[in-house]
């Protein structure tokens, strides 16, 4: 995978930039550590960082249509799975590849296509793609939001990269935090809204879209959108369909010049990839796969509880050796949590889920030393319907975001003054009614099944971006690529349709995906019911958050408490209550960790507050 970023300026001449345009692509460089490429022209400059994946010696990046006075340049950062039919295609219209990159083929399939050329693409992207002859910049995104894109208008031009750091080493742009990137943090941490950036006047292209930018205006153009129409399919055609696609789907992002592995969680979700990719790799005469699970000191003696009902390790390990992989159990110490927490701080750009992601991104460190590229099992309840709240009557009649269904946030904290301003109640309403009227119906449907719908849409829409946007971050910040095979948008496109007695038969939670897939996987694996994420249960950790939060109470010039309501936060942890997570997931430290994260973003990035 890799990192890219750019500026256009209709006044400016960009070939006197260069130092800029360099510091901006220097901030990318954890997402490509293996090259870096900078194109210079007057009004476009692209910058470019690469992790070399596929055609390690031709893939150079940023790249031309031609060596001398070239007309199309591009920027790219992703995967295209389909690359080699689409290469075919394309040299049946005459076109000559000077490389054997999906780079070249994405660039010449824009040269044929045009601004459709994303309709026929099959994977994972977002890239830049300047038309000097047109004077015309496009900046896409592939379907489900799986890579990230940024971009701020300035005054004379747009500034846009694959992540807010890059942006922020330019001039023109400032971290800035207005009212509305206030709700968005306190509101709606979970799910942010679709397509804001959270500082002020920074934009992240929408999934399935495209930003056209010229001289005259600055556009947006959907490619790509959900369609509702009647499921005419028999539940063992279902069956079949979704198996058939999902094995397609891994088969496809096996494709790498690189080491490869899968994440194995010991969840029918990361199981059936790791099955899947091991009869792939077996019938292309590869070898076993391997791969990687997480684990903590301690973890055995926990109590499960209503988001960690089982442990990992006795799944994890029936998974494996049922389907013979290389399996390697990465131990995440305690004391290495706090140091790598500071880490994906910078990685995020934003205040994100603390614990959680470093012990995600001291997984992922470990993965890194023998793999480039991991397949995870992301985004299957969301396409399946299998999180608590697709099964929760109250949740799905509560009139707003499920997730939100009897739960404080951490907007409960914020100082009166700021509540008044950023009224995070009728922001988060507002955000649910836009998200609601996005939903495509389907005529004739009943009541049950029409909300059904829409909270699928909410799960796919606002649901699963940010735990997407969570994997690229915390994966890219040591260079690691992961894919997600749920995410094939021809098997998000299908099980759209699918009815929810289909999708959970006698009311078992992703019952269709278990049973297409029940042949592969020992039968404790394919019933084991949802587990989240594991969480720490260190010690140490919470003490020193304790610390640290008793530490911002005691300074009177803590960034932080200009939004939030200090006295509030003394009285919670006096009488020792936990304070309003951003997360769903039940935590006892969710809140501290966010409060404490919130003060070191302040400072680390110097947000002014508008």
């Amino acid at each position: 995978m890799c990192g890219v970023t750019g500026w256009l300026d209709w006044e400016a001449d960009l070939r006197r930039e260069e130092r800029t345009v360099r510091e901006m692509t220097r901030t990318l460089a954890c997402r490509g550590p293996d090259a870096e490429g900078v194109w210079l022209s007057r009004h476009l400059a692209l910058g470019h960082r690469r992790l070399s994946v596929i055609d390690l010696d031709g893939g150079v990046q940023p790249l031309a249509d031609a060596p001398h006075a070239p007309q199309v340049v591009l920027g790219y950062n992703g995967e295209l799975y389909n690359y080699r039919e689409l290469r075919r295609e394309l040299e049946a219209h005459g076109h000559v590849f000077r490389t054997d990159s999906d780079t070249e083929v994405l660039l010449r399939a824009h040269l044929q296509w045009g601004a459709a050329a994303p309709e026929r693409f099959n994977g994972i992207f977002a890239y830049a793609l300047w038309n000097a002859r047109d004077e015309e910049l496009l900046l896409v995104r592939d379907h489900l939001g799986i890579k990230p894109l940024y971009w701020h208008a300035h005054r004379s031009g747009v500034l846009f990269g694959s992540e807010p750091k890059a942006l922020l080493a330019n001039p023109l742009f400032r971290a800035e935090l207005d009212a509305q990137g206030v709700a968005e943090l306190f509101a709606l941490p979970a799910a942010p809204t679709a397509g804001h950036g959270l500082f002020r006047g920074l934009n992240e292209v929408r999934p399935g879209r495209l930003v056209r930018v010229t001289r005259s205006a600055t556009t947006e153009v959907r490619y790509w959108r959900l369609e509702s129409r009647p499921h005419e399919d028999s539940p063992e055609r279902t069956r079949a369909t979704v198996r058939e696609l999902l094995a397609d789907a891994v088969e496809r992002q096996l494709l790498s010049d690189v080491p490869l592995c899968t994440l194995l969680s010991g969840g029918v979700d990361s199981s059936a990839i790791t099955a899947l990719a091991a009869i792939a790799r077996e019938r292309a005469g590869q070898g076993k796969i391997t791969s990687f699970s997480v684990d903590f000191p301690g973890s055995a003696d926990r109590t499960p509880d209503a988001w960690r009902t089982t442990l990992d390790a006795p799944y994890v390990q029936a998974a494996a050796e049922h389907i013979g992989t290389l399996h390697t159990a990465v131990l995440v110490p305690d004391d290495d949590l706090l140091p790598a927490r500071d880490v994906v701080l910078a990685a995020r750009d934003r205040p994100g889920w603390g614990e959680m992601d470093a012990s995600l991104h001291l997984l992922f460190r470990e993965v890194r030393r023998r793999s480039t590229v991991a397949l995870s099992g992301e985004a299957a309840d969301e396409i399946f319907g299998g999180y608590p709240y697709f099964h929760d009557a109250a949740a799905l009649a509560s009139g707003t975001f499920p997730w939100l269904h009897g739960r404080a946030t951490p907007a409960d904290l914020l100082r009166a003054e700021v509540a008044a301003e950023v009224r995070p109640a009728e922001y988060t309403a507002a955000a649910y009614r836009d998200s609601i009227a996005e939903v495509p119906r389907l005529a004739g449907e009943s009541a049950a099944d029409a909300r059904v719908r829409e909270v699928f849409h909410l799960a796919l829409t606002r649901w699963l971006p940010p735990l997407l946007d969570r994997v690229d971050r915390v994966s890219m910040s040591v260079g690691l690529e992961v894919r997600v095979p749920f995410c094939d948008h021809r098997l998000v496109e299908y099980l759209w349709n699918v009815p929810w007695a289909l999708k959970a038969p006698e009311g078992r939670p992703k019952g269709l995906l278990r049973d297409a897939v029940r042949d592969l996987l020992p039968p404790q694996v394919a019933d084991r019911p949802k587990s989240g994420y594991p969480s720490t249960p260190a010690v140490r950790y919470t003490e020193v958050l304790t610390e640290r939060a008793q530490a911002l109470l005691a300074d009177p010039q803590a960034p932080v408490f200009d939004l939030v309501d200090r006295a509030a936060v003394r009285r919670l942890l006096a009488e020792g209550r936990p304070l309003p997570s951003p997360r769903t997931a039940p935590n006892p430290v969710g809140g501290l960790d966010h409060l404490v994260q919130l003060d070191e973003w302040l400072r680390a990035y110097r947000v002014a507050l508008r």
